[in-house]
């Protein structure tokens, strides 16, 4: 394919290498480990035991895991590799590796590439300094990785450097999780165990696994990378803490959709064809609705695979980005009052004959299999909607949520209006004519028709069913997307089972199974009425009506995570068994844990940047602005006519005061919270107490920004970062 490199940052210009087109259907996939490759490297029995054991979930024999080893390491070395490195997520929501060579000394001065069933399964890596939220001491060092035989394995290149890299679970010494997807995988097994008992119940034949999709949205900011580094607040925190808005933002309109400017179509290409090679199955690009702001959107992905690949879409956002001078920002608020970032989470469920559950279908048993995956969804976030507000609880989520750029704190759920007809009907019994539009017989003849796609989106609902999946627009661009999937997994778990105890009950009274689920959903529509909103969820009416409807509203992440803890929490996910109560209460901890450390952060670039840079900025200029008055005054001989420039700099000392004087007190605060040992306590007293000055401080320092000689301002501003590309 045409490639493009930059030849360098100031020239802003690219030199297009005349190379072969060549099709990215022949090398989508080509550094990845998959069931083609393998089915190509592997004898038929062995590729035939593997697949078995990816799908029937069991552990491999030590012979096939040597064989399966062999032919990776031969397909690796081909790829250039040297090293090999167990891949894996810990809860810091990045990625972590530690790479080992396949060379292994065999003679003095000789070495030959060794790479073993043993450790292709099971590595150790140092555990020590990785977040456990108190599961383990500090010097309890060991921990181990398992691979994770469903995601394949792929090449990772870094400049010269080229890596095996291995998806695994990371566990404690004692077995505990230390990861994200070891309790995703959990939660997936929940899932299917659940989705499979209802649908033998329903009388669905010949299925034999349940699994979750998801199709990530990823949405970003790009500036050029000389702006970046002249931003301690980005390098460290990833978004400003100071910074006013540019004199045009959004408001005109012009960036949603617009045409991309040929620097980053030229980064977009090489991002894609990089994602493409690990077969991440990228499919649309396009500007969003802030000026700088760009979306990648991929083909739908069992849930697994899908977020081990958005992981490696954040990588190489990033790393590319850097080839282009860019930077690419994955923070849900870079910059102030400007439209932050989030990665809609669509996720629906389907059957291993590809029958997606939550598509209304076109036969009779279809649709009452619909209806059924439809409720117990809606049940479940009805019930858990506290613990699905916590999942997507961060210091930088807190900036958006709410900010009539993404969904309020309030959970709730969008159908449209003919399913919420449908559900009416169903609730009140009624009899509703048929359209000429249908494309769906409900498979009772009372019942409304459903057409897929039969009503508009809700940008402003969190949790909204867009035809034949549903759409969780409230996780935050940065985030890791296990923690959301895990809680939607397992409380939808919980939600087919309760409805599938209600419907065996009815069942033995009911003239047929199909009359039983119709009477079970005719109740648990009423259950769950509150949740229903197809509304606008930014007005303040529906935050009223919303409270009085029971529904929970956290603003902000400390009392947001408090949910993780109560005890219709912790019975759940260790029912389930996909987080133990200590597995669980760690996670809270570490997610108070990294609020706690985001806001100090952005304190001490809040500091640094005020009084080494603004305060020193505004002062030469005040110097400058009254020796001018001084001059003027003594060539005029009055001070009359100089009453704007007065005016201007009394202004300014105001400014810087006020500065000086939060700063301070912002200090004394954090001080003080230092010395609160309950880390939920301390969290919450950041979150009520300093944050506000935070933003009290910017607004001074803001102010500041448009008075400053625009030549003496240190920082870069929004508009030269947003607007220079």
């Amino acid at each position: 394919m045409k490639k493009t490199k930059p030849i360098t940052a100031a020239e802003r210009t690219y030199v297009i290498e005349k190379e072969k087109f060549v099709p990215v259907s022949e090398y989508f996939g080509e550094d990845t480990f998959n069931a083609r490759v393998m089915k190509d490297k592997l004898p038929k029995n062995i590729f035939k035991k593997l697949m078995d054991a990816v799908n029937e979930d069991v552990h491999l024999d030590e012979e096939t895991a040597n064989v399966v080893a062999h032919a990776m390491k031969e397909w690796a070395l081909e790829k250039g590799a040297t090293h090999f490195a167990h891949w894996f997520q810990p809860m810091t929501g990045i990625t972590a590796e530690k790479h080992d060579a396949f060379v292994d000394p065999i003679a003095p001065g000789e070495v030959i590439e060794r790479f073993s069933g043993k450790q292709l399964v099971q590595g150790e890596p140092d555990a020590s300094s990785f977040p456990s939220g108190g599961i383990r001491a500090t010097f309890e060092a060991r921990g181990y990785t398992a691979w994770d035989m469903s995601s394949p394995a792929f090449i990772k290149r870094n400049g010269i450097s080229t890596t095996l890299c291995i998806p695994t679970v990371f566990i404690s010494y004692t077995g505990q999780a230390l990861d994200k997807k070891t309790p995703l995988l959990r939660s997936i097994r929940a899932l299917n165990k659940s989705a499979t008992t209802m649908l033998k119940l329903l009388g669905v034949k010949n299925v034999k696994k349940v699994y979750s999709n998801l199709g990530p949205e990823q949405e970003y900011f790009l500036i050029d990378m000389d702006y970046y580094y002249k931003r301690q607040d980005l390098v460290l925190g990833g978004r400003t803490v100071v910074g006013a808005p540019p004199p045009k933002g959004q408001e005109l309109e012009d960036q949603y959709f617009g045409s991309i400017k040929e620097r980053i179509s030229s980064f977009m290409h090489d991002v894609e064809e990089e994602l493409f090679k690990l077969g991440i199955p990228a499919k649309t690009r396009h500007n969003e609705v802030a000026p700088s702001q760009y979306e990648l959107a991929p083909v739908y992905e069992e849930a697994n695979l899908a977020i081990d690949h958005n992981q490696l879409v954040m990588e190489t956002l990033r790393y590319v980005a850097k080839k282009h001078r860019l930077a690419a920002l994955l923070h849900e608020k870079p910059f102030a009052k400007i439209n932050g970032s989030g990665k809609h989470v669509n996720w629906s469920m389907s059957d291993n004959n590809d029958n997606n559950l939550l598509n209304p279908g076109t036969t009779p048993q279809d649709n009452i299999v619909f209806l059924v995956f439809l409720i117990a969804t809606i049940r479940a976030v009805y019930k858990h909607a506290d613990i699905l507000r916590a999942s997507v609880a961060s210091y930088g989520n807190d900036h958006r949520l709410g900010a009539n750029e993404a969904p309020p704190a309030i959970i709730s759920v969008f159908l449209g209006e003919q399913l919420t007809q449908i559900l009416d009907n169903i609730e009140k019994g009624t009899v509703t004519k048929a359209t000429n539009a249908e494309i769906i017989d409900l498979g009772i003849s009372s019942l409304y028709q459903v057409s897929k796609d039969n009503t508009d989106r809700n940008r402003t609902s969190p949790f909204a069913f867009t035809g034949n999946k549903f759409e969780f627009r409230a996780v935050g661009s940065s985030q890791s997307i296990s923690t959301q999937v895990i809680a939607l997994n397992t409380i939808v778990a919980e939600s087919i089972d309760e409805i599938a105890e209600k419907i065996r009950q009815k069942a033995t009274n009911a003239k047929n199974i199909n009359q039983a689920v119709f009477d079970v959903l005719r109740a648990e529509i009423k259950f769950v009425r509150p949740v229903l909103f197809n509304g606008d969820n930014y007005t303040k009416e529906w935050e009223l009506e919303a409270k009085k409807r029971g529904l929970p509203n956290e603003k902000t992440t400390p009392p947001a995570l408090r949910a993780l803890v109560t005890e219709k929490a912790l019975n759940l996910f260790e029912k389930y068994e996909v987080l133990s109560r200590v597995e669980l209460k760690s996670r809270q901890l570490i997610h108070l844990e990294r609020y706690i450390k985001d806001l100090e952060i952005e304190v001490k670039c809040l500091n640094t940047i005020c009084m080494s840079q603004i305060i020193p900025a505004a002062v030469a200029y005040q110097q400058t602005l009254a020796g001018a008055i001084n001059k003027t005054k003594e060539a005029l001989g009055s001070a009359g006519v100089l009453s704007s420039q007065i005016e201007l700099l009394k202004k300014m000392l105001e400014l810087i005061n006020n500065i000086y004087i939060t700063n301070k007190d912002i200090q004394v605060k954090v001080a003080t919270a230092e010395t609160i040992h309950d880390e939920q306590k301390k969290a919450e007293m950041l979150a009520s107490k300093v944050k506000p000055k935070m933003d009290e401080l910017r607004e001074y320092a803001d102010a500041l920004e448009n008075l400053v000689d625009d030549e003496i301002w240190p920082l870069p501003k929004f508009w030269e970062m947003l607007f220079i590309c």
